[in-house]
C-alpha cells in the first residue's frame, strides 16, 4: 500500500493544488493513505486536455472496432489485476475482500459489454423521394465530466467510462474523497490499452470545490452523477447555466412487496443480498419490505435470522464468499445510520434486531430489521443508506402498490409471488425504473437501470446509456 496517491491528469501524475486528504480504513479506523486533492486549477487543466482530444478526433476518427477492442482490453487489464485493486478496494472502502472482488468483475464486465457494443451505434436513412438522400449519424458530446459515489467507486466509473469512451467522448473523472485510491487503476488500464494522453483524466477533489467547478465548466458537454438529491439538484443546476444535459441517479428508498403466496425460502437469500451487501450501501438495495399480514411475523422471523447469522467483521479478513459483512465506509455514514434506527424507534417503530454501533475499532453497524414501521414515518421515507431495513404490513394489493409508490423515489421495486397476474399487474403500476420479480438484483450490464421522481432522469446500462454520450445528427442532400 502506497503512502501517498496523485491524480491522473493528461496522461501524467501529478500533485493536487488543494493539498491532500487523509484516506483511512473503516475496517480499523487507521489512516490508510494520503490522497493529492485537486482544486479548481486542475479541473481546468483536465477538462481543456479532454477537450484537445475531442477536437483532435483521436478517439471519435477511429473506426467503431478499433475504440472497442481498446475498452474491452481495458476490462481484461482489470481482472488480470484484480488482487491487487481488490486488495486496496477492500481497505479503503470497508466491503468484504469477496465483495471487491465481485465489484472488479463488475467494472470489467463493463467494458467488456459496451466495448462490443461500440459498432452497433448506427444511424439510419429516411426517405424523402428521388430527390433527397437524407441520414442520421451520431457524433460523441465531446468532454464528458463523471462524478463517482464512493460505495461502488471502480464499477461505478467503470459503468460510465466505457459507454462513454466506447461512443467516442473524452472523459474527466472526480473520484470520491472517502475511496479515491483503486481509481488509479482504471488510468494504468487506459495506458495499457494505448488510449491517447488526455482521454481518460482521474481527479480527487471535494465536491464543494472541484466538483462545483466540474460541473459548471464551460468546456464540459455533458455530465453524469451519482449521489444525493441535494447534490445532484446542485450539479444540473449548474449544467443547466451551460445548457448541458445530465444523467443523474440519486438513490432510492426501494421497496419489496411479499405475497402470501411468495417462496419464502428464496426470499431469505434475496434479503442477504438485498440489504446487507455492502452493509446496504447500495442506491438499489431492498430497503423496504412490504409484507402481507398472514405472512408478516414468519417473514420477520426469517429476517431476523439472516441478519443475526452475518458474521461483521474487517473486509480484508473475508477473502471467502459466505455470510459476512464488512464496515461500513466511514464512522459519520455509521452515526447517521444508527441515528435514523433511534428516531424510527421514537416514531414508534420496534428494533427486531441490531440497529447498535458494534463495540469494536471501526465503522461498523449490526445488521438491522425495524418492524412496526409505517408509511408517515421518517424512516420509511428516507434513504437510510446501510444494513437497516424496515418491514411494513399491507392487506390489499392496491395498498401494497401504494405503500411502495409513497416515497418521492422511484429507483427499482420489487414484488414476490407466484401468481403471474399479480406480478405482471405490479410490475406496470409500481412507479420505478426498473421492477425485479421473484429475485432482488435480477438482471444486468445488459438491462437498463434509472429512476422516476427525485431517483433522477437518464439511464445507465444496457443499449440505452449509450444514448447519454452522443447526439444526432441529420444530413439532408438535395440531389440533381
Amino acid at each position: 500500500m502506497k503512502t501517498y496517491w496523485q491524480n491522473y491528469i493528461d496522461g501524467t501524475w501529478v500533485d493536487g493544488g488543494a493539498g491532500r486528504i487523509d484516506v483511512f480504513n473503516p475496517g480499523t479506523g487507521e489512516k490508510l493513505a494520503e490522497q493529492a486533492l485537486a482544486g479548481v486549477a486542475e479541473v481546468d487543466r483536465a477538462v481543456v486536455a479532454a477537450q484537445r482530444v475531442h477536437l483532435s478526433g483521436a478517439l471519435s476518427d477511429l473506426r467503431p472496432v478499433e475504440r472497442g477492442r481498446m475498452v474491452q482490453a481495458m476490462g481484461r487489464y482489470l481482472i488480470e489485476h484484480i488482487d491487487e485493486i481488490a486488495h486496496v478496494l477492500t481497505l479503503e472502502q470497508g466491503k468484504p475482500l469477496w465483495e471487491a472482488r465481485i465489484e472488479v468483475e463488475g467494472a470489467a464486465r463493463y467494458f467488456e459489454y459496451y466495448g462490443n457494443q461500440a459498432e452497433t451505434v448506427e444511424g439510419r436513412s429516411i426517405p424523402l423521394g428521388k430527390d433527397y438522400l437524407d441520414f442520421t449519424t451520431y457524433e460523441p458530446f465531446g468532454v464528458s465530466a463523471q462524478i463517482i459515489p464512493w460505495n461502488y467507486p471502480i464499477e461505478m466509473t467503470a459503468r460510465s467510462l466505457s459507454a462513454a469512451l466506447a461512443t467516442g467522448n473524452a472523459c474527466v473523472i472526480k473520484t470520491p474523497e472517502l475511496t479515491p485510491l483503486s481509481n488509479a487503476w482504471l488510468a494504468h488500464a487506459a495506458e495499457a490499452v494505448g488510449l491517447p494522453k488526455g482521454a481518460v483524466n482521474i481527479l480527487c477533489g471535494l465536491g464543494s470545490e472541484a466538483g462545483a467547478a466540474l460541473s459548471a465548466h464551460p468546456l464540459v458537454n455533458q455530465i453524469v452523477f451519482t449521489g444525493s438529491v441535494p447534490t445532484g439538484v446542485a450539479i444540473a443546476t449548474a449544467a443547466a447555466k451551460n445548457v448541458v444535459p445530465c444523467v443523474l441517479e440519486l438513490g432510492g428508498k426501494s421497496a419489496a412487496i411479499v405475497h402470501d403466496d411468495a417462496d419464502l425460502d428464496a426470499f431469505e437469500n434475496d434479503v442477504r443480498w438485498g440489504i446487507y451487501f455492502n452493509a446496504g450501501q447500495v442506491c438499489s438495495a431492498m430497503s423496504r419490505v412490504i409484507a402481507h399480514d398472514s405472512i408478516h411475523d414468519e417473514l420477520v422471523e426469517r429476517m431476523v435470522g439472516v441478519a443475526q447469522s452475518l458474521t461483521v467483521r474487517p473486509g480484508i479478513d473475508q477473502p471467502e464468499f459466505g455470510p459476512t459483512m464488512g464496515a461500513m465506509v466511514s464512522e459519520a455514514q455509521r452515526d447517521r445510520a444508527a441515528d435514523k434506527v433511534g428516531a424510527a424507534h421514537g416514531e414508534g417503530a420496534h428494533v427486531a434486531t441490531g440497529g447498535r454501533k458494534m463495540n469494536i475499532p471501526g465503522a461498523f453497524l449490526e445488521p438491522t430489521i425495524v418492524t412496526n414501521v409505517t408509511p408517515d414515518m421518517t424512516i420509511a421515507n428516507e434513504e437510510v443508506f446501510g444494513p437497516v431495513l424496515s418491514v411494513l404490513k399491507f392487506s390489499s394489493d392496491e395498498d401494497a402498490i401504494a405503500m411502495a409508490n409513497g416515497t418521492p423515489y422511484g429507483l427499482v421495486g420489487g414484488v414476490f409471488t407466484r401468481n403471474l397476474d399479480r406480478a405482471t399487474t405490479a410490475a406496470r403500476n409500481l412507479r420505478a425504473g426498473q421492477i425485479f420479480v421473484n429475485e432482488w438484483y435480477a438482471g444486468g450490464v445488459e438491462t437498463p437501470f434509472g429512476g422516476y421522481g427525485k431517483s433522477g432522469y437518464g439511464r445507465e446500462k444496457g443499449r440505452e446509456a449509450l444514448w447519454n454520450y452522443v447526439q444526432t445528427k441529420n444530413v439532408a442532400i438535395k440531389l440533381g
